[in-house]
């Protein structure tokens, strides 16, 4: 009983007797701002639907008053017409798979490559100081810049494009998944130590599975960065692919259909990024819902 009493006198002090008028309301009503909020995922949907709703209420409006010309800017009802006219009657589909064929392939190279190399520059500091000043110096070469150089050494077939796509992103993967690394806390790598682990088992099984989450949520980023390379690599000497009907759309001045393939790989980066998500959630649940965002 005396032990209940301390307690509740302890906790008195510590709550602030002259706390502001209105702070308890608030706390009680879930205000818009207050900090560290979780949100359903019904709530979630509804309000990020209700930014869909406005987005396209403000671009429908800026159509309609004379800021160009129709031709030119064309409101949501014509590009998702136009949309609807490409997937029907000129085999768009088929542009389609051959993006995203070449962003799967791409982005797993780039994966397959800068996933050991990340691994063993967070790992290992030495690692770190022969790699890292290389390696952050080629993240700052403007991928595009090498497209003249590709196209000599490659052709202009999916490889120059998918190398090109490849170039765009496995040099900041590689960085950014060291870092990633580098976070493991030590206590569990000196608690392997002190078990007796050796170095490869310490890698695998202390480094990469902790990290592992981190990896899976950066590949989720990176894989935007990916997509926005898309166009650039699909419009030099391309027949097909989300790019190369833009810019056949372009020679015609079919803006709608050049605003149709924009909105196809928002669509298209939208569904791959809920993709990661679903996995982040599927194999790491421990870490809560909304642990990847």
């Amino acid at each position: 009983m005396t032990a209940k009493l301390s307690d509740k006198a302890t906790r008195q002090r510590l709550v602030p007797t002259t706390a502001p008028r209105g702070y308890l309301t608030q706390k009680a009503s879930g205000h818009w701002f207050d900090f560290n909020q979780t949100l359903a995922g019904s709530h979630r949907l509804f309000l990020g639907a209700i930014g869909w709703l406005c987005f396209l209420l403000l671009w429908q409006v800026s159509s309609q008053i004379d800021l160009a010309p129709d031709r030119l800017y064309p409101g949501p009802a014509a590009v998702f017409s136009s949309l609807k006219e490409l997937f029907l009657e000129q085999a768009f589909f088929s542009d389609v798979v051959a993006s995203v064929t070449r962003i799967v392939i791409s982005f797993s190279i780039a994966v397959c490559i800068a996933l050991p190399i990340g691994l063993l520059m967070g790992s290992f500091v030495r690692v770190d100081a022969i790699l890292n000043p290389l390696l952050g110096a080629w993240r700052y070469l403007p991928a595009p810049a090498f497209i003249p150089l590709l196209l000599m050494w490659l052709g202009t077939g999916d490889t120059q494009k998918i190398t090109l796509l490849l170039m765009g992103v496995v040099f900041f993967l590689v960085i950014m998944l060291a870092d990633v690394t580098r976070q493991t806390p030590k206590v569990l790598i000196e608690t392997a130590k002190t078990l007796g682990g050796g170095r490869r088992i310490i890698l695998w099984s202390v480094m990469f599975r902790h990290s592992l989450p981190g990896y899976v949520d950066t590949c989720r980023q990176m894989l935007a960065v990916s997509w926005t390379y898309l166009v650039i690599a699909e419009i030099v000497a391309a027949t097909d692919g989300i790019g190369a009907m833009m810019m056949r759309a372009k020679r015609f001045v079919h803006v709608d259909d050049i605003m149709a393939g924009i909105v196809t790989i928002g669509i298209l980066g939208l569904l791959f990024d809920v993709l990661f998500r679903l996995v982040y959630r599927k194999c790491f649940p421990y870490l809560g819902r909304d642990s990847a965002q």
